[in-house]
């Protein structure tokens, strides 16, 4: 596959909640006006069916109707689904239906079903980029097990399989090796709580959680870190980090959710298994969103 000349990844893609009735059935016209929102205030595109909207508790009709619901709202080049499953042949399935839906590029973890070895990762995106969209990997080895090393996507992007590769690992020294072994790897900051500091060290893009609730000031943030503005970006980064570092913990879907409760969004509730979060945590959630609203951080 030749490097496509448009990087339709970089910027703030935003990995948006998906909206649920009370019922936990998916409001679709309330995604499409969510997709919408998030473009209108400032963010490049979304990501739907990553982890933050569910995917793995969605039917398959579900599934592909978030994606078709996002692309009308925004168009395909804003669009960048996540195609994660558990084999390579239903993983490019959704590539290929995210083709058709008209989206410009996916995401993709490694398998997750077991502990892959290089083997069968290397297999596993090579079949996916069959389905002829460029593909952004994901290194989520907290959740995967599977440990996308710089030495591997070195050698993923070397073969063609991948154009960039949302970091999740929280290791920041790890954009500096991935620049010396694919210096042509777009790296995409993949945890709002080390933003600043993978945008400092060279980041093209943010696959980003809290913009669901706080679009605009999580794109002044961006925009500063990438400029390497620290006098206005260090500051912003201090007051909202409080609520990013939530996108790194387990509760993170409730955590954004009912931050876009607070700041009068629809989050509503998440699909089983998971759970509401604890009094303690609401609180903590709650008090931390109002703080910035009181701040002008919306």
């Amino acid at each position: 596959m030749t490097h496509p000349q448009h990087r339709p990844w970089r910027g703030v893609l935003v990995a948006t909640a998906l909206p649920l009735r009370e019922d936990l059935s998916v409001d679709y016209d309330h995604y499409a006006e969510h997709c919408a929102w998030l473009v209108a205030e400032g963010c490049d595109g979304v990501v739907p069916n990553g982890s933050l909207g569910e995917y793995q508790v969605l039917t398959p009709a579900e599934r592909a109707r978030v994606v078709e619901t996002a692309v009308a709202a925004i168009g395909g080049e804003r669009v960048m689904p996540g195609v994660a499953a558990y084999g390579a042949a239903e993983a490019r399935r959704w590539a290929e239906q995210a083709g058709e839906a008209g989206c410009a590029s996916v995401m993709l973890l490694p398998p997750n079903a077991y502990r892959a070895d290089e083997r069968s990762v290397l297999a596993h995106y090579a079949e996916v980029a069959r389905a002829g969209l460029p593909v952004v990997a994901y290194n989520n080895p907290v959740d995967t097990k599977v440990d996308l090393v710089p030495e591997l996507l070195a050698r993923l992007h070397g073969e063609g399989h991948i154009h960039g590769v949302k970091e999740f690992s929280g290791d920041v020294r790890r954009a500096y090796r991935i620049a010396e072994l694919a210096p042509e790897l777009d790296l995409l900051a993949g945890a709002d709580d080390v933003l600043l500091e993978l945008a400092v060290a060279g980041a093209k893009g943010w696959v980003a959680g809290y913009p669901n609730a706080l679009p605009g000031a999580s794109v002044r943030l961006y925009r500063a870190a990438l400029a390497r503005d620290l006098t206005t970006a260090l500051p912003l980064y201090r007051r909202l980090h409080p609520l990013l570092r939530w996108d790194s913990r387990v509760e993170f879907v409730q955590a954004i959710k009912l931050s876009m409760d607070v700041v009068g969004r629809y989050g509503g509730p998440v699909r089983p298994p998971r759970v509401p979060l604890l009094p303690e945590q609401e609180a903590q959630v709650r008090a931390a969103t109002e703080k910035a609203v009181a701040a002008g951080l919306t």
